[in-house]
């Protein structure tokens, strides 16, 4: 009987066999049989699968590889939606007077993160777009026009949440970004300019670091005493040192490494620096950020030190996305003017560089580590300074949780 059954089983293995074993796979209730949403209807399908009209096809000589192109596009547009969505959910934590709950800004730390991951998804998304070649893309982009990238709103809206500043922007065709867009989509991106960016938000965060207080800890004021003491004593140790070409090299290093350090304690530097757009935080949160990079392993400033990590991480997966989309355009079209009217790629080659970099502030700290022997010794008192997403007004925290 057993051999039957296995011939039969493999002669005919559609055919139901009663046995008296339950073959677990098949545990289960089809619920969809008793009506409600199914999966077409919850992703709204219909409206999704059927959203690629190729112009080739309606001009009556349908081109294959525009369906590539076209799906791709959605992709990045579906995507950028989620990032603003998540974006929008940590502005609004940092929106409060106060950030409130510590747990919050696990919140914030989370949804940056999945940010950077969608920002790698969309990097390496140019690959898929690259499987077509220049002159399969040449056979349908005269059907774009004036159809163009620049056009996206959703990715100058997400540019302007993040804090790109409007004079930092490379002039499209030598008019202003907002002229290419009209009607609401107009007023949405004025909306987004006159908003709190990210940017603004996390610097008046930083700015409530604990321990900047003149009266309290004073990370600052003793930095800059360390730093200074710091300098001396190695001037000192190689001034001692017999006189060599070797010598004189170091000492020099050492000067202007020294004059670098002067620079960042001269607030007047600072405003000037802002000025001319090579920084963009206030002096004040640029004290905040360092102290974070230098106790970022005392456990209050953890988390604070992986916001400014992530923060980075989305500046450097922009400027990646820009590289991507500069070396695709050049790939495709040459010297070719973009079916927008811009120079192409000359136009977005000019767009890879610290002018779209929100956080570069973040990047440049590195140049201000000093040893660890330099930096003030955090003494028992430090106890008493709170949580950096923490209030100074106790009378403002509450075990409310928003969000």
């Amino acid at each position: 009987m057993t051999n039957v059954l296995s011939d039969n089983n493999r002669l005919f293995p559609n055919k139901h066999v009663q046995t008296d074993q339950v073959d677990d796979s098949q545990i289960g209730t089809n619920k969809a049989a008793n009506g409600g949403i199914i999966y077409k209807e919850y992703l709204q399908l219909d409206k999704i699968v059927t959203a690629q009209v190729l112009q080739s096809e309606r001009k009556g000589q349908k081109i294959h590889d525009e369906h590539l192109f076209i799906v791709t596009h959605q992709a990045y547009e579906l995507w950028f939606k989620q990032i603003l969505w998540e974006l929008d959910s940590v502005r609004n934590i940092f929106l409060k007077d106060h950030v409130r709950d510590e747990r919050n800004m696990l919140k914030v730390v989370s949804r940056l993160q999945r940010i950077t991951m969608i920002f790698r998804l969309l990097v390496d998304q140019f690959a898929v777009l690259e499987t077509m070649t220049a002159l399969d893309f040449y056979d349908f982009r005269e059907y774009l026009t004036p159809a163009s990238g620049f056009q996206s709103l959703q990715f100058r809206l997400l540019e302007n949440k993040l804090g790109v500043s409007d004079n930092q922007r490379v002039p499209y065709n030598r008019r202003h970004y907002r002229e290419h867009f009209h009607g609401q989509d107009v007023e949405e991106l004025l909306r987004s300019e006159q908003e709190l960016s990210l940017l603004r938000l996390v610097e008046k965060w930083l700015e409530r670091t604990p321990g900047l207080e003149k009266d309290g800890f004073n990370f600052w004021g003793k930095l800059q005493i360390n730093v200074e003491e710091g300098f001396n004593h190695e001037l000192k140790k190689l001034e001692q040192q017999p006189e060599s070409e070797k010598k004189v090299e170091m000492i020099e290093e050492l000067v202007k490494q020294r004059e670098v350090f002067t620079s960042l304690f001269d607030e007047k530097n600072h405003e000037r620096l802002l000025c001319v757009g090579e920084r963009r935080l206030s002096y004040k949160a640029l004290q905040g950020a360092l102290m974070i990079y230098h106790y970022r392993e005392e456990p209050r400033f953890q988390v604070p030190f992986q916001v400014l990590t992530s923060l980075m991480d989305i500046d450097a997966l922009m400027s990646k996305w820009r590289y991507n989309h500069v070396c695709m355009a050049q790939r495709m079209i040459g010297n070719k003017a973009g079916t927008g009217g811009s120079s192409g790629y000359h136009y977005l080659r000019s767009t890879v560089s610290d002018r779209y970099m929100v956080f570069v502030d973040f990047f440049s700290l590195v140049t201000f580590l000093v040893p660890r022997t330099w930096v003030p010794k955090l003494d028992p008192g430090i106890h008493k300074i709170l949580f950096t997403a923490e209030c100074y007004d106790s009378s403002y925290c509450s075990s409310e949780d928003s969000d």
